[in-house]
């Protein structure tokens, strides 16, 4: 079918403007706009009606196309203006009005780059359904992707902004079926390590147990199991410098709440989410941080990152030392100890998931590595040991035995029951 045949279905359809007759052959021959291609295509249309007029007395093509046409209505002596369009339903009369919405929705976000997206209304969709089953198209553009572009000329006009496909800071939702502009703000992602000084405070806030963070009599109607979290003592001046909605905290692994994060911390991330400033001083940001902590937490290495960086840091398998404060339900030897704990050394640990934590993981063994062992303390009363093992070896189950659930053990070799009484995590090596 030639593009007169095909536009003459199209006029006979009903009344269209030039984005949409043009829309539908976007494909065809490139360095034109969808108004040229229409414009064009109606012209071509009027003028073969107008010689079908001349040559027979046939005006049923003008008169289709003058609805659509200023030149066909000429031709016919009618004083009209064009008829809204029934496919768009006037929608690109307002695409100024859209654009202006969209800039006054951004307001004082700090961005460079942003990206256009269109949520097309039920009827806008079935209108060009119908269009193009009717009349065979099939070098058709969509709707949404030629709003998508043209209020994103608009808008970048508007404020000197790029348009960018595929980070853009910004992402305007025109949500046509609602009439609304909707935007999400891309995260910005700080890395850095943290070390936790003091005992007694979880990684991340943890809902209250009784109540699930809606808030009762146990919790103080706070909605917390623990009142901080090293995620919370991060998270507040970060708050405070970038103005977002709130942060989402990605940690290297995690310690136990009875443990200490000391030597060069624990790798992190933290997500921070609908941040209208996007520029500031990371180092000062990490002095803030640190004087609001006051001693619990303290950060190191705040740089700035691409979210890939999470995806890296949650696969990554991190090795670790420990110190541990080990005491024994009966007195032990400084030999049986150390040669326990050398039997431990390159050893393949089989542990099955510790009944302490059963109720949040699958119920399976998995196999784990000591990497050395070494008694660097031993008084009447306890034990120091330092392991370095690999990646999510249960170290309190690695001595205690956990009752039989992890094998080999300090305590299945002693033949007398040990249990870890202080556990510091000194290092995390990715």
């Amino acid at each position: 079918m030639s593009i007169l045949e095909t536009a003459k279905r199209i006029v006979n359809e009903g009344p269209i403007c030039d984005n949409c007759m043009g829309r539908q052959f976007a494909k065809l021959s490139t360095g034109l706009t969808n108004v040229e291609r229409g414009k064009a295509v109606k012209l071509a249309l009027a003028m073969e009606g107008d010689l079908l007029h001349k040559a027979s007395g046939d005006d049923a093509l003008l008169k289709q196309l003058a609805p659509s046409s200023a030149f066909a209505r000429k031709t016919l002596g009618i004083k009209e203006d064009d008829s809204k369009c029934w496919v768009c339903l006037g929608l690109y009369d307002n695409l100024d009005a859209w654009a202006d919405r969209a800039v006054e929705a951004i307001g004082d976000i700090e961005y460079s780059t942003f990206l256009v997206g269109t949520k097309v209304s039920g009827l806008l969709g079935e209108n060009e359904e119908i269009l193009w089953s009717e009349c065979g198209i099939t070098y058709a553009e969509q709707l949404k992707t030629e709003l998508n572009r043209e209020v994103g000329k608009l808008i970048a006009a508007r404020t000197g902004k790029e348009v960018e496909f595929n980070r853009p800071d910004v992402l305007v939702t025109l949500d046509l079926a609602e009439d609304a502009v909707r935007l999400q703000v891309r995260s910005i992602y700080i890395q850095g390590r943290y070390r936790k000084l003091v005992r007694g405070i979880p990684q991340t806030r943890w809902p209250c147990r009784n109540c699930g963070g809606r808030g009762c009599d146990k919790c103080s109607f706070t909605g917390k199991q623990y009142p901080e979290s090293v995620d919370e003592l991060i998270r507040e001046e970060i708050l405070k410098v970038t103005g977002a909605s709130d942060t989402t905290f990605h940690g290297a692994g995690r310690e136990d709440i009875d443990a200490l994060m000391g030597g060069t911390g624990r790798p992190f991330v933290v997500e921070v989410l609908n941040s209208p400033i996007r520029s500031f001083d990371v180092a000062e940001l990490e002095k803030r941080i640190n004087t609001f902590a006051n001693g619990k937490v303290e950060v190191q290495e705040l740089q700035m990152v691409q979210k890939e960086v999470i995806e890296a840091l949650k696969a990554s398998k991190a090795d670790k030392v420990y110190n541990l404060k080990v005491t024994f339900k009966e007195p032990v030897s400084k030999e049986m100890l150390i040669s326990a704990i050398d039997s431990l050394v390159g050893a393949e640990i089989s542990q099955r998931t510790p009944q302490r934590v059963s109720h949040r993981r699958a119920d399976l063994v998995r196999k784990r590595n000591v990497h050395d062992m070494q008694l660097t303390e031993l008084t009447d009363e306890y034990a120091i040991m330092q392991v370095h093992c690999g990646g999510g070896l249960y170290v309190k189950e690695l001595v205690s035995g956990d009752e039989g659930r992890t094998q080999p053990s300090l305590t299945g070799l002693l033949g007398i029951q040990a249990i870890v009484t202080e556990l510091d995590v000194i290092k995390v090596d990715i």
